[in-house]
């Protein structure tokens, strides 16, 4: 179902999702950290999604280097009377090139549906940016055996509304919920399996866009665990939570992903 990435083109990818965290001078020290060690990665594509508020200060910072940055969201609306949300003309503004949309915690603490994930993918994608989009089962689901019910429908939303050819533009993580944060990693095989599911329901509708679309994995990914991780056919690289906030673990992490 799924294919080596040895017959395959896709560059590997890894993106720090730093969430809500830093402050003006621990970004500074990250990303002078990260810069300083980024030449030893040639193989990997290295990505930062910053808080909204600090994207001109990461524009600043990465301006010349080889690191793209992104934001953690986006509205789905163009502009107007939206208090406290973000557009995407706004992200352009700032260089951004990704932008993450469905991360598990917009699902579930702030209610975003599939149908409103699928909304931001297509703002994103409209404006010529580059989509991560988040797909995962809670535990509640994996012990309940519905994770491929539950990753299909989610895709399923964003092909439904703007077609499988849509994810050419875009690059897909898959999070199981329930190993974020938590310290536990789904083993290679689950995540693979998972990975392998993912490639497989796009192939039914487009083989082509099926091998060269880039599923990241994300979930408790360490310096320790993601070559294992990465070299597993299916998984293209990684969407870092915590271990992006330490340039060391996050460049480590980088290196594994060959």
């Amino acid at each position: 179902m799924g294919s080596a990435k040895g017959e395959s083109m896709r560059r590997p990818f890894v993106a720090g999702n730093w969430k809500m965290n830093g402050s003006r001078a621990s970004i500074q020290a990250l990303l002078d950290g990260i810069k300083a060690g980024i030449d030893g990665v040639a193989v990997a594509e290295v990505a930062v999604c910053a808080p909204y508020i600090y994207l001109p200060q990461v524009a600043e910072q990465l301006e010349g280097t080889a690191i793209a940055w992104g934001a953690q969201n986006v509205s789905q609306e163009a502009g107007g009377a939206f208090t406290g949300e973000i557009a995407i003309s706004m992200l352009q503004d700032f260089g951004c090139r990704y932008v993450i949309v469905g991360h598990s915690e917009r699902r579930a603490l702030y209610g975003e549906s599939d149908e409103l994930v699928a909304q931001k993918f297509s703002v994103v994608r409209a404006a010529g940016l580059v989509p991560i989009l988040c797909v995962g089962e809670t535990l509640e689901e994996r012990e309940g055996g519905v994770t491929e019910q539950v990753v299909a429908r989610q895709l399923d939303a964003v092909t439904g509304l703007e077609g499988v050819a849509a994810l050419a533009d875009a690059v897909v993580a898959y999070e199981p919920v329930w190993a974020i944060g938590t310290g536990r990693t789904a083993t290679p095989e689950q995540a693979q399996e998972v990975h392998a599911f993912i490639r497989g329901r796009i192939a039914e509708q487009d083989a082509g866009v099926a091998e060269g679309l880039r599923i990241l994995y994300g979930g408790s990914v360490k310096g320790a665990n993601a070559a294992e991780l990465f070299a597993q056919g299916d998984i293209d690289g990684g969407l870092i939570g915590g271990a992006s906030l330490d340039a060391e673990d996050f460049l480590t992490i980088c290196r594994a992903a060959r």
